[in-house]
């Protein structure tokens, strides 16, 4: 069930182009961005979570971007009350809320009606859980919960995020074993969502976030975590875990050569572009766009604001 307020959602993996999608929608249909992204919400935090450009932030007006210190705690739940104030807010003026990012887990809890009322008081390990789930895969906490209720583990599918996060909090919490919850495509909807998965060749989409990883470098990625390490940060702190922080700070500690750290973090984060796909796949209501498929850069760009036409 919808609650009738329309919404533009940009999803899809990491380095496909959601960004320039998502300020081309709100220039054409007027929107504001709503950032969607669990690293761009860090100050100081520019180069190394790839934020829009101030030219790009100069296109179209943008939410959720720059707005939290990264040595403070930031939850799902903080993240979900604030973006729904925005969305509203937006959808008050009279403008599209244009949602751009690729954190499934803030995307749930934005458009839909997820209660964390009465989620645990013991944040830290709520927020490990997601960085696990972030940067390994679901699969690892599956694992996790496989070892500790081997009962659960088999009703709980190893791809289902926020079951076996809920999971290992009661077992945390000393609640022991859990029952099976509803799946997050037969929740009610906080709004009424257009979603667009924006998808990429898989090589294509590989060279893009090979050469971005590059970029990020050449523009100074390495000089920004040493600024966040002054500043106290470590790769204790929730903030500094993310893709392309942590491996930098192993070069800085010794443990890889600079090449190897920025073949590291390619790696990771072509291991994570295929854990957001196999997340957004879940969404039952999708349109996938392929932009690949349009051959030609410009003309897929046009193709799409004319195809949102239809659809919105």
């Amino acid at each position: 069930m919808t609650s009738g307020k329309r919404i533009l959602v940009i999803c899809g993996p990491t380095a496909v182009g959601k960004t320039e999608y998502a300020i081309e929608a709100a220039c054409h249909f007027g929107g504001e961005v709503v950032s969607c992204d669990s690293m761009q919400i860090y100050k100081y935090m520019d180069i190394g979570s790839a934020k829009p450009t101030p030219e790009e932030m100069a296109r179209a007006t943008h939410h959720l971007v720059d707005f939290v210190d990264p040595r403070e705690e930031f939850s799902v739940a903080d993240y979900q009350m604030i973006a729904r104030q925005t969305v509203d807010d937006i959808l008050g003026r009279g403008k599209l809320p244009v949602i751009s990012g690729g954190t499934g887990l803030y995307l749930n809890a934005l458009i839909y009606d997820m209660d964390f009322a009465s989620a645990p008081k013991d944040t830290a390990y709520r927020n490990h859980l997601h960085e696990i789930a972030q940067l390994e895969g679901s699969s690892a906490l599956h694992e996790m919960l496989r070892s500790q209720d081997p009962d659960a583990a088999e009703r709980i599918h190893e791809n289902n995020t926020k079951k076996l996060i809920r999971a290992l909090e009661r077992l945390h919490e000393g609640e022991g074993r859990v029952q099976p919850f509803s799946d997050v495509n037969q929740l009610w909807e906080a709004y009424d969502p257009l979603i667009v998965g924006l998808l990429r060749e898989r090589n294509e989409l590989y060279e893009r976030i090979d050469r971005r990883v590059e970029k990020l470098v050449d523009e100074g990625l390495v000089e920004e975590v040493s600024r966040l390490m002054a500043m106290g940060l470590t790769s204790e702190d929730i903030s500094m875990k993310g893709i392309g922080y942590k491996e930098i700070i192993d070069y800085l500690d010794g443990r890889y050569s600079l090449e190897e750290a920025v073949a590291k973090v390619q790696k990771n984060t072509r291991h994570y572009a295929k854990r957001q796909l196999t997340w957004f796949r879940r969404y039952d209501k999708i349109n996938w766009y392929d932009i690949t498929a349009c051959g030609d850069e410009d003309k897929a760009l046009e193709d799409y604001i004319e195809w949102l036409k239809v659809k919105l």
